[in-house]
């Protein structure tokens, strides 16, 4: 496997997907804005997006992988009973969640949005939509099984893939937003679970090569190892998009808090789905093989350049976001119903989420590090932690600062939860730097600071190109973003940060 091609194929179908899904706010920007349809449709959305996220960016695979390596290990057969009984029980399982929480919507929605019960037709719109959209669930999380098939082959374009079906389906239905009026909200909510049904159809075409389905409900200690896994990884690998979801329950006893939060959170997951998603789950496969066969120094060898890659693509994200977050939110939401003060709540709530962003990969590196040695309950402990001093921070100062105070904890709480995974893995030796790191860590740091200031630069001389009531800002923003990133490679490759062998290196 080589990392950087294997991280790059990924990267290259979820930027597509996020570009996409960029032109999908875009238009529920400029159609819904941040009143009342878009915080009932976003908490509908915001429920089996969620669960999209946590279990097809990797969640699902830091339990699944590490077990359906050691089987395959053994041999196919072993490899697909394996499988075949996990998928038995995952859909039995779902089917069963789907139907109770289909029966007890309005409790369910009352506990995610609870300051919507006070708002008779917010609360009525938000249980509907999220009637329709909560199928989802089942379609997204059997989809994400057969993703995590193909990733353990070290297949990892359709999975990536997969997740455009999604955006292109809402793109088309915000095409006829005029003609549908305010029942659009209702269309996107089918949209969603179409989708959800349509990747689960196409993953399913890729992963028959590899897995052969038979419906046969059996378990044994390797199936009741893998759901005492499951749990705690998803907990502590979607411990990000539990503490937004956290956020967003919070964030609904203020008006419009919920959508300035969406849209913060569309721009930084973009370089979070690079720098720790792509990269945990592309490790996590090849990593796991090595510590099943004990061969420390390929083990070192992938964990330090994951590291080193992530903080490569986190690090200059996280300056140019703080430099340029109200240019970024202006150029790429500031149409429509999406006014100057939504700009400067969005812009502000993105300016603390960014504080986080190299916490957020870190978390998903450093847990698949944990995942590979079959361990899930350290990262869940931690996790557990880390959620509930979210929890605590944002209910503590929400009546004094309002909903600006949901990105602070959250990117508080993610860097208390990287820094104590990180002791955790050195002082029990599961991982060890190399000689050359922290030289190459010090580059990174230098060749981002030169970048950001180039950056701001870019933005003072576009300043007039780039102010709210400018048609074409997205253009100079875009161009902006290109010659800084330009700028940025050329000093890493310069001082040697980067290097072509990289690229050329197997693990």
């Amino acid at each position: 496997m080589n990392l950087i091609k294997s991280t790059g194929t990924f990267s290259f179908y979820t930027i597509i997907s996020r570009l996409l899904g960029y032109i999908r706010d875009i238009l529920i920007a400029i159609f819904l804005g941040t009143g009342l349809l878009a915080d009932a449709f976003f908490v509908a959305f915001r429920i089996p997006n969620t669960f999209r996220r946590l279990f097809s960016e990797g969640t699902f695979n830091a339990a699944f992988v590490p077990s359906y390596t050691s089987e395959m290990n053994k041999g196919k057969k072993s490899a697909n009973d394996f499988a075949n009984n996990i998928f038995n029980l995952l859909f039995l399982g779902l089917l069963i969640l789907t139907i109770v929480v289909q029966i007890f919507m309005p409790g369910f929605v009352s506990i995610i949005a609870p300051g919507f019960v006070d708002d008779l037709e917010k609360m009525d719109l938000a249980i509907s939509l999220t009637r329709i959209t909560f199928p989802f669930l089942l379609f997204i999380s059997l989809a994400s099984f057969f993703s995590a098939i193909l990733n353990s082959h070290n297949k990892f374009a359709a999975a990536s893939a997969a997740p455009i079906l999604l955006n292109v389906i809402l793109i088309i239905v915000l095409l006829f937003s005029k003609a549908l009026g305010d029942e659009l909200v209702y269309y996107l909510s089918y949209g969603v679970s179409l989708a959800g049904f349509l990747q689960l159809i196409f993953l399913y075409y890729f992963v028959k090569r590899f897995f052969s389905f038979k419906f046969k409900l059996a378990s044994d200690e390797k199936v009741k190892f893998f759901f005492r896994k499951l749990l705690p990884s998803i907990f502590s690998s979607g411990v990000t998009q539990i503490n937004i979801l956290v956020g967003t329950i919070i964030a609904s006893f203020q008006a419009s808090a919920v959508s300035y939060l969406y849209y913060a959170d569309r721009i930084y997951q973009i370089n979070l789905a690079i720098a720790g998603i792509a990269i945990g789950v592309v490790i996590l496969p090849q990593l796991s093989r090595f510590i099943d066969t004990k061969n420390e120094e390929k083990i070192s060898l992938i964990q330090n350049k994951a590291l080193e890659l992530s903080l490569f693509l986190s690090i200059p994200a996280t300056i140019a976001l703080m430099i340029g977050s109200e240019q970024i939110i202006s150029a790429l939401f500031g149409y429509g119903n999406f006014n100057k003060e939504s700009v400067n709540n969005s812009s502000l709530s993105l300016f603390y989420f960014a504080l986080g962003l190299p916490a957020f990969a870190l978390i998903k590196v450093f847990s698949s590090f944990f995942f590979a040695n079959h361990n899930t309950k350290i990262p869940f402990y931690i996790s557990l932690i880390s959620v509930l001093l979210n929890i605590l921070i944002s209910i503590y100062y929400f009546n004094k600062i309002g909903f600006i105070i949901i990105p602070i904890a959250t990117s508080i709480s993610s860097w208390f939860n990287a820094v104590v995974l990180f002791i955790y893995l050195k002082n029990n030796n599961l991982f060890y730097f190399q000689n050359n790191f922290f030289l190459n860590f010090f580059k990174i740091i230098f060749a981002s600071i030169l970048m950001g200031l180039f950056f701001n630069f870019l933005l003072n001389f576009f300043e007039n190109q780039l102010s709210f009531y400018y048609s074409f800002k997205s253009i100079y923003l875009i161009l902006s973003v290109l010659f800084a990133l330009f700028f940025y490679i050329f000093i890493c490759y310069f001082i040697k940060a980067f290097k072509i062998s990289d690229i050329k290196l197997n693990y």
